[in-house]
């Protein structure tokens, strides 16, 4: 019997969940008898050929291919620093944290269980769940952190970044993931939620960026995230680098 592409692949093992094989098909890293699949509902025969590139699927979230090119980008070094992922969800940016040496990782968010097993057995990540960024105290992250990353939704980021940057060592780094549609007002957003004026995605990075200098922090720029949000919007990245003492 025929079974949606999503569920045969969850079925082979090739992913853990029809969610993670969605992401994967969208990205064009599944092939379905040696064509590229586009439709995770698409009907397929349990002995048909699927391969998933390896390279996508090494990653637990999409978000560490975001990560990955802003780190790249603003030439930020990880390496025995140690880190906090504010918005890690199932820890796409905490893993491409830990694969570019970072010496441990203080992973925070609002939800439960979302963290990847994988790191949540990880000695070098710290999961801190059910915690809002803006309320997260010195008894949860100890110590000066060296890198600060974020990936959050339904917020500005101007509004949860004030407190998570008051745990930066100084020469701290940041990359942020600007999502405009939670920057911008709801006015600049089509029916699908999609922030499409690019003088409007400017602003959004503009905003950002002057919050992080009010803060005190260097901005060295931003670039455009190499992979759109899940409704299509273009994201962009923040480097910025800790000025205060």
């Amino acid at each position: 019997m025929r079974k949606r592409l999503d569920q045969e692949m969850v079925a082979r093992g090739l992913v853990q969940s029809r969610a993670r094989a969605g992401d994967l098909i969208r990205r064009g890293a599944v092939l379905v008898s040696g064509r590229v699949a586009n439709k995770a509902g698409q009907l397929v025969d349990p002995t048909v050929e699927l391969i998933v590139d390896a390279a996508a699927n090494a990653h637990v979230a999409r978000s560490g291919l975001k990560l990955s090119a802003g780190i790249a980008h603003f030439g930020f070094d990880a390496c025995n620093r140690t880190a906090l992922d504010v918005g890690s969800s199932t820890g796409g940016f905490t893993q491409v944290l830990l694969e570019n040496g970072a010496r441990l990782v203080y992973a925070v968010d609002v939800g439960k269980d979302q963290l990847h097993a994988s790191l949540r057995g990880d000695p070098r990540v710290v999961s801190i769940e059910r915690q809002d960024a803006r309320t997260l105290t010195r008894a949860q992250v100890p110590e000066p952190v060296d890198a600060i990353v974020a990936d959050v939704s339904f917020i500005s980021l101007r509004d949860v970044l004030s407190v998570p940057l008051r745990f930066a060592a100084a020469s701290c780094w940041l990359v942020a993931l600007v999502k405009p549609q939670f920057e911008a007002g709801r006015g600049t957003l089509d029916k699908r939620g999609v922030v499409r004026d690019p003088a409007e995605q400017e602003r959004a990075v503009h905003e950002v960026s002057r919050f992080l200098a009010e803060c005190g922090w260097h901005v060295c720029g931003s670039v455009p995230s190499p992979l759109p949000g899940k409704e299509g919007n273009q994201e962009w990245l923040i480097g910025a680098i800790n000025e205060q003492r």
